[in-house]
C-alpha cells in the first residue's frame, strides 16, 4: 500500500467524486488560489469553472445555494473554510438540509457534502481554533464525520458520498500533512463502525479525529509504564457505534474519554452517558474525561498548547483511573 497524506486522500476523494456530473464542488478560495489547505489545488485548470465554483465570502449563501442544488437533484461538495465560519449558515444546515427529508415525509432529499476543518495548533486565535463538530451531532438528520487518518479520510468520504441525507465532512488543521497507508484498490469506510487502533486490556481511550493520534502516543508511552491501553477512534459522530465502545470497556473496566473542545457542552459527555448506560456494571472506577480548557483558544502559541489535551494529560488520566 502506497504511504500518501492526508491532504492527498482528500484530493483523491474529491477526484473520485467529480467523476459524477452531477457533483460540483463550491467555496471560498477553492479555485485559482487552491484551497485554503491546498486541498483543490490544480482542479479549476482540471474541471473548469462550472465543476469548480468559486464563490464570495459568504457562507450563508454558500451552504444555502448547495442545499438548494442537493434538494433538485445535484450532489454538490461545499467547503466551508473552517468550522468556525458555520455559524453564518446554521439556518441553511440545520433548519433546512438537515430538516427537509423528514419534513417532506421523505419527497425530498438532500445529499449534500459540508467539507470543513475543525480544531486549534496553528496559533490563528480563539475565532479559528474551536471545535463545534459534537454541535452538529447534536441535530437529527445530520451525518458528522471526523476521520483521523489518510486511510479513513478517504473511505469515509466514499460512503459520505453514497448519503442521501447532509453529510458534516470534518478535516482537522493539524491532519493535512500526516501519512498513512492507503490501498490502490477500492474500499469504503462505513459510517457507524468505530476504529480499535490499538488492542488492550487494562483501560479504554476513546477519541476521534486529531486526538486519536495523540491518545496512540499516549497509550504507546503507557506500554512503558505497564500499561495495555485501547485506543478507539469513533471516525463518525453521527451515527455512533456505541457497540464497539460498549464491548471494549465491558473488557477492560476502564475508560477515559479524550476530546479537544471544551468539557462543558463536549461531545465526550454522549459518550460518558453511553458507557454508564451500557457498561455500568462492568466498570472498576468512574470514566474519565480529557477535554480542551475552559477558555476562548489563545493566540499565544505556549498557551494555546496548553488549552489542548496532549499525551500528558491522557497518561494522568488513565493512571488516576487505574488508581497508579
Amino acid at each position: 500500500m502506497a504511504q500518501i497524506t492526508y491532504r492527498e486522500a482528500m484530493s483523491r476523494a474529491l477526484r473520485e467524486a467529480l467523476k459524477d456530473e452531477r457533483v460540483f464542488i463550491m467555496g471560498e478560495d477553492i479555485g485559482s488560489y487552491g484551497g485554503a489547505y491546498a486541498v483543490t489545488k490544480g482542479f479549476l485548470e482540471e474541471y473548469g469553472g462550472e465543476r469548480i465554483r468559486e464563490t464570495p465570502i459568504s457562507e450563508s449563501v454558500i451552504s444555502g445555494a448547495g442545499a438548494g442544488a442537493a434538494i433538485a437533484g445535484l450532489r454538490p461538495i461545499v467547503e466551508l473554510m473552517t468550522i468556525n465560519f458555520s455559524f453564518l449558515a446554521m439556518d441553511q444546515i440545520i433548519n433546512h438540509a438537515a430538516k427537509v427529508r423528514y419534513m417532506s415525509g421523505g419527497q425530498l432529499t438532500c445529499p449534500l457534502i459540508v467539507r470543513t476543518v475543525t480544531g486549534g495548533g496553528a496559533s490563528v486565535g480563539a475565532t479559528h481554533s474551536q471545535s463545534l463538530e459534537g454541535w452538529f451531532a447534536s441535530v437529527p438528520g445530520l451525518r458528522v464525520v471526523v476521520p483521523s487518518t489518510p486511510y479513513d479520510a478517504l473511505g469515509l468520504f466514499r460512503s459520505s458520498l453514497q448519503q442521501e441525507d447532509p453529510v458534516i465532512f470534518v478535516e482537522h488543521a493539524l491532519l493535512y500533512s500526516s501519512r498513512g497507508e492507503v490501498p490502490d484498490e477500492q474500499y469504503v469506510v462505513p459510517f457507524g463502525k468505530a476504529d480499535i487502533k490499538r488492542i488492550g486490556t487494562d483501560v479504554t481511550i476513546v477519541a476521534y479525529a486529531r486526538m486519536s493520534m495523540v491518545a496512540m502516543r499516549a497509550a504507546e508511552d503507557l506500554e512503558s509504564r505497564g500499561i495495555s491501553a485501547e485506543v478507539i477512534d469513533l471516525r463518525t459522530l453521527s451515527p455512533l457505534d456505541g457497540d464497539t465502545v460498549a464491548e471494549s470497556v465491558r473488557k477492560t473496566n476502564h475508560a477515559v474519554v479524550v476530546e479537544e473542545t471544551w468539557y462543558t457542552g463536549g461531545f465526550g459527555a454522549t459518550v460518558v452517558g453511553l458507557i454508564q448506560e451500557r457498561a455500568f456494571d462492568y466498570l472498576n472506577a468512574p470514566v474519565a474525561r480529557v477535554a480542551g480548557s475552559e477558555v476562548p483558544m489563545p493566540y499565544s502559541r505556549y498557551l494555546e498548547q496548553a488549552s489542548i489535551p496532549n499525551e500528558n494529560r491522557i497518561i494522568q488520566a488513565v493512571e488516576s483511573t487505574l488508581g497508579r
